[in-house]
C-alpha cells in the first residue's frame, strides 16, 4: 500500500465484521480491525483479503496466461480508445478517490492514477492479476478479494466506482459510493454488441438494457456513450484475444478458434454512467449516519 493512501478505506473481510482496517502500531504494512483480525501486506505491495469461503477454486479469476495476454493487447494499443474515453466520460476530478472493481492487471486504473493523480484502489479475485498491478502501479492500492460478495471497503468511501468489462454487484457498488449530491458516480463498461464480431460472429445480445434494469433499484442512468474502432490483428494478437477473454464454463468466451490467421477486428464498448440513488430510497436499506 502506498504510504499516502488511507488504510481506513479498507474494511475487514471476515464474515460479519466489516470494521475499519487501520495500520498496526509496529508498522511493516500490517492492517488490523478492532476485533483483532489482521492482514499482512505482500512483498509486492498488495493485500490478500480473500476469505476461504469466498473462493470458487484453488486459483480463482484470471490465470497468469490470461493476464499476460491482456497486457500484450494493452501494450499494442488495441484498448487505447477506451482508456482515452474513460476520464472525460466519467468526469473524474484530479485527486478523487476511485475504486476499480474487477481491475485485472490494473491497466485502466493505473493509467488514470498517473494522469489525474487519483487516489486509486483496485480489487480483483485473481492473484496473478493483482500481483502484476501492484508491481506496475505502486501508487495505487491493490486488494485480492471476491467482488461478487461484500466489498472489503467502508461505506461511502469513494467518489467513483468503475466496473470495466468486469463483474457487477449493484448493491455493494451503491454502498461504497458517496451520495449522488456529492458528485459520486458509477461507470460501467460493457462489451458492445459488435465487439469482436469478426471473431465471435453476429447475433450477440446488446447488454445495455439488461444492465440498466439490473441496476435500477440502486442507480439511475445519467449518460450512455459508445466507443469503437477497428484494428488489423495478426495471428498472435488474435490468439491473445482468445486467451484474454476465455472463462471456463462460459461458451461465449470459447468461440474463437486458435490459429485462424490475421484479419481486421472490431473493438467496441458501451459506457454507462450511473447516478446512485439515496440509500433510503432502496427497500431494505438505510442512510449511513
Amino acid at each position: 500500500m502506498s504510504p499516502g493512501l488511507p488504510a481506513q478505506r479498507l474494511a475487514c473481510p471476515v464474515r460479519g465484521c466489516l470494521q475499519p482496517l487501520g495500520y498496526a502500531p509496529e508498522g511493516r504494512g500490517r492492517v488490523f480491525c478492532g476485533r483483532g483480525h489482521s492482514f499482512d501486506r505482500a512483498r509486492s505491495g498488495y493485500y490478500n483479503l480473500l476469505q476461504p469461503q469466498d473462493r470458487r477454486s484453488k486459483s480463482p479469476g484470471d490465470s497468469k496466461t490470461a493476464t499476460e495476454a491482456r497486457r500484450r493487447l494493452h501494450r499494442r494499443g488495441f484498448t487505447q480508445p477506451l482508456l482515452d474515453a474513460l476520464s472525460a466520460f466519467a468526469a473524474i476530478e484530479p485527486g478523487a478517490s476511485a475504486l476499480d472493481v474487477g481491475c485485472g492487471d490494473g491497466f485502466y486504473l493505473g493509467a488514470l492514477v498517473e494522469a489525474l493523480g487519483l487516489e486509486g484502489h483496485g480489487v480483483d479475485i485473481s492473484l496473478p492479476a493483482i500481483e502484476a498491478a501492484s508491481k506496475r502501479y505502486p501508487a495505487a492500492q491493490w486488494v485480492v478479494a471476491n467482488a461478487d460478495r461484500t466489498l472489503p471497503y467502508q461505506t461511502q468511501a469513494f467518489d467513483r466506482v468503475l466496473s470495466i468489462n468486469a463483474r457487477m454487484n449493484p448493491s455493494e457498488f451503491q454502498r461504497v459510493l458517496r451520495p449522488a449530491a456529492s458528485g459520486a458516480r458509477l461507470l460501467v463498461v460493457l462489451p458492445a454488441a459488435d465487439d469482436l464480431c469478426e471473431l465471435r460472429g453476429s447475433g450477440r445480445i446488446d447488454r445495455v438494457e439488461r444492465t440498466v434494469t439490473e441496476f435500477a433499484p440502486h442507480f439511475e442512468l445519467a449518460e450512455r456513450r459508445y466507443v469503437g474502432h477497428s484494428a488489423c490483428l495478426d495471428a498472435e494478437a488474435i490468439d491473445d484475444v482468445r486467451l484474454a477473454i476465455y472463462r471456463p464454463g462460459d461458451p461465449e468466451s470459447s468461440v474463437i478458434e486458435p490459429n485462424i490467421g490475421s484479419r481486421s477486428v472490431r473493438f467496441a464498448w458501451d459506457l454507462l454512467l450511473f447516478r446512485p440513488l439515496a440509500m433510503e430510497e432502496v427497500p431494505g436499506t438505510f442512510a449511513s449516519e
